[in-house]
């Protein structure tokens, strides 16, 4: 649990409520730069243009959330980027070619510490102590960082989880690998109750009756057990299946469910949400081996994909998000509508296994995009802001969104930043893939553009200010003081 001490919180709430009414809902328009600071406005544009489609790479913004720096890919880690972990002045960035560590001490001006190649989609990161844990889910030739890709109807081929040691985040040692059932698309990591061991969900889909080591119907998970001082005696312990009666069997607009495309844990309070491709499931983790699923919820009318999953601070709400078109289409326009491709809001009523999922309403970006830009719900964390629920979410190149759902019934964006298409003529992949809080700033890893840092300067966040995380993993979820 991350604490503030009794003297701050009292200076929080007299400069909160003094602070209060000083912002208004605008936007700031700037022109197209490829300098790494994002220019600020003098004025800011009519609130008209929020539904104005920029040009290519202009970037567009409310007045509250700027640019502070971004650090372009660069080669051999020029792959697609992806998912972010955080520990002390470290951020650690997942390439579809390896990861990077970034010194982010100064978050003006982050500096690469190291740049490890390690082919492997989508290489999703988490970080706990001198260890990193990174995701494979393409097939490989083998579990080596210089191994190439084969087919998953080869016996031989590998799919899992890689460990390196990070004590020096200059030159991070891979140490030992995992292979699991169907690869790992993603993992969470989950602190065991001991301490001396740390479990990895190790959640993947789309299993094949031609794939050696993906068999139907694949309605489990994988959990890995890492022994924290010997941790190359790692080895997958459990692999409990979450849906006994069979998942969802797909329809026309939504997909079946044939295992989880992730999982976000809450560890201090034994729970976890699995966004499951067609079901969305609230599970008991008080047994880190053998997590058991007390509620699951449908939505046959508007999610086609679901991705992922997000609490509350208190626990009594969950966001899941839709990925329709699986990330690579362009589904915040008119056609597609408000309440697909978005985020769905759920309370989590009654109490252990009476517990009970609850829909509220959806929220999505209120900004059309263009027909080539690739946007959809996707990663974010909560901002932690005391007696809020206030999220920042990437929606790929809808940009960047902070949104309020402390009311789950009535959502509102109070903040966003985007940049302009990449292309006016031809769908390209990009946009922030995962954007989170992390001590003061908001970091985003963009598929083609690279690394960004923004500042939120907001009345209404300002009480995150004085939360510090050590480490963050962001599907392994935190708690902070909540209330005053």
């Amino acid at each position: 649990m991350i604490r503030i001490p009794r003297p701050r919180l009292r200076q929080l709430q007299i400069v909160s409520i003094a602070a209060a009414g000083l912002l208004t809902a605008s936007v700031l328009v700037a022109p197209p730069s490829s300098a790494q600071v994002a220019p600020q406005a003098a004025e800011a544009a009519p609130a008209a243009a929020t539904n104005t489609i920029p040009g290519v790479d202009e970037i567009v913004s409310s007045p509250n959330l700027r640019l502070v720096t971004n650090l372009p890919k660069v080669a051999p880690l020029d792959g697609t980027n992806s998912d972010l972990a955080f520990q002390g002045k470290y951020a650690f960035a997942g390439n579809y070619n390896g990861f990077v560590v970034y010194d982010i001490s100064r978050p003006s001006s982050p500096q690469v510490v190291s740049r490890v190649l390690c082919p492997g989609s989508q290489n999703d990161v988490s970080v706990y102590g001198d260890l990193l844990f990174l995701s494979t889910d393409s097939s490989r030739s083998d579990d080596s960082c210089n191994s190439e890709a084969q087919g998953a109807d080869v016996k031989e081929s590998w799919e899992g989880i890689k460990i390196f040691d990070i004590k020096n985040k200059a030159n991070p040692r891979y140490i030992k690998s995992v292979e699991t059932a169907c690869g790992s698309h993603t993992h969470t990591l989950v602190p065991g109750k001991d301490k001396k061991s740390v479990y990895l969900y190790v959640s993947s889909y789309s299993p094949r009756a031609t794939f050696p080591d993906c068999q139907p119907p694949h309605d489990s998970i994988s959990i890995i057990k890492v022994p924290v001082k010997k941790p190359t005696q790692a080895a997958v312990v459990a692999t409990p299946n979450l849906f006994p009666d069979g998942g969802f069997e797909g329809s026309e607009t939504g997909s079946a469910t044939t295992g989880c495309h992730d999982i976000t844990a809450y560890p201090s309070k034994d729970l976890a949400a699995g966004a499951c491709m067609g079901d969305g499931i609230l599970m008991d983790i008080r047994n880190r081996e053998a997590p058991r699923v007390i509620n699951r919820v449908r939505d046959t009318t508007n999610f086609a994909f679901w991705h992922s999953a997000t609490f509350n601070n208190s626990g009594t709400k969950v966001v899941f998000t839709d990925e329709l078109g699986g990330g690579g289409a362009a589904t915040c326009n008119e056609e597609v509508g408000p309440n697909r491709g978005a985020d769905a809001i759920y309370d989590i009523t009654g109490r252990g296994d009476h517990r009970k999922m609850i829909f509220r309403s959806y929220f999505k970006i209120p900004r059309t995009n263009a027909d080539t830009e690739n946007c959809v719900a996707h990663n974010g964390s909560l901002i932690p802001v005391p007696g809020k629920d206030i999220m920042v979410q990437a929606w790929y190149q809808g940009g960047i969104s902070v949104w309020d759902f402390t009311n789950s019934s009535q959502p509102k964006e109070i903040a966003f930043w985007e940049r302009g298409p990449i292309s006016n003529e031809q769908m390209i992949g990009g946009g922030s893939w995962s954007a989170y809080y992390y001590n003061g700033h908001i970091y985003s890893n963009d598929l083609f553009k690279g690394f960004d840092v923004l500042k939120l300067s907001d009345w209404r966040t300002w009480p995150a200010e004085l939360v510090r995380y050590k480490e963050l993993n962001v599907q392994s979820q935190p708690s902070y003081l909540g209330g005053w």
